[in-house]
């Protein structure tokens, strides 16, 4: 094969996600009138968008060549927490609701931050495994939000808070316009800022990372406060979107945000991945379950056109990871 041929077949690889999610778009764009439309595009990225923002945060988890379980959690936790403080606050503290739900959901964004501030400090001073610091976590946070807000939804937030979660700002919905942004800030960051590279430098070898003088641990816990905060964020914007915050918040997210965050290439071994992929990978989840609800797919055969999909992209990158390796 020719050096061109050789280029284009590269070229073809390192972009396949895109030229499958291609084919599903013109697939579906002749299988259903309504598939390719302005409001069924806005309506992907709204779906996609609550889980996306944490996804981006994990690829920079997953990246430094560790994992976090608990976002699931810490999106009930937040929802709740934005709830209670609010009530509180506008019952018996005399705040009015307005102040009080800004009150709330500052509250909720440093409790996920000392989260993921416990979650690293734990996995670097005594070097657990951040799969079982964070699975631990899991579960206690979400009890947690289940002793907060006593079993029931907490609903005691102001008219204007629905804006957040089912707002639009030119027609675009406001969690689309909110995912875009912190597509962009993940984005520069991982690609061009001094961090970015150290993260990337801590997942691919951690004891070169050190010998060069960066700080492994500063950087892992870094990066898992971030997602903590970016799972609190979401979790404020769905908890708008329903007006209420409930315990029962974020169940399996993780799942579906890892499950983005692998098929767009990033490596579970750490070191290897990028946030456009990550971000090709949520449209293309998006993309394929309105696909398959416009189609009237069995639900639970979603379930396994997710599941062969997660496994199929993982055998890929191994496969990548160790083609670049021989």
């Amino acid at each position: 094969m020719n050096a061109s041929g050789l280029n284009l077949r590269k070229h073809l690889n390192k972009h396949m996600l895109e030229l499958i999610l291609l084919v599903i778009f013109i697939a579906m764009s002749f299988a259903s009138s309504g598939f390719f439309t302005i409001d069924n595009i806005l309506n992907i990225f709204r779906n996609i968008a609550m889980q996306g923002i944490i996804a981006f945060g994990m690829t920079m988890v997953i990246i430094a060549g560790e994992i976090d379980l608990s976002v699931g959690s810490t999106v009930a936790l937040s929802g709740v927490t934005t709830g209670a403080v609010t009530g509180w606050l506008a019952n018996h503290g005399g705040m009015p609701m307005d102040q009080a739900v800004i009150v709330g959901m500052i509250v909720s964004l440093v409790l996920a931050g000392l989260i993921g501030l416990f979650n690293g400090f734990i996995l670097t001073k005594y070097k657990l495994p951040s799969f079982i610091i964070t699975l631990a976590m899991l579960n206690v946070v979400y009890g947690a939000a289940a002793v907060m807000s006593g079993g029931f939804p907490v609903t005691t937030l102001p008219s204007w808070y629905n804006v957040l979660g089912s707002g639009e700002i030119l027609s675009i919905p406001v969690p689309a316009i909110i995912l875009l942004l912190i597509f962009a800030i993940i984005f520069v960051v991982m690609k061009y800022t001094k961090f970015g590279r150290s993260v990337y430098a801590v997942g691919g070898n951690p004891e070169s990372a050190r010998l060069s003088g960066i700080n492994v641990g500063r950087v892992k816990i870094v990066c898992m406060v971030v997602v903590q905060l970016l799972s609190a964020l979401s979790g404020i914007l769905l908890s708008s979107q329903v007006m209420s915050g409930a315990f029962s918040f974020g169940k399996g997210w993780e799942l579906i945000v890892i499950s983005a965050v692998i098929i767009g290439g990033t490596s579970l071994f750490g070191g290897i991945g990028k946030v456009w992929g990550t971000f090709v990978g949520l449209v293309f989840l998006g993309v394929l379950i309105n696909a398959m609800t416009i189609l009237n797919v069995n639900e639970y055969v979603q379930y396994i056109v997710r599941g062969c999909l997660i496994l199929v992209a993982v055998l890929i990158t191994t496969i990548q990871i160790m083609k670049r390796r021989s």
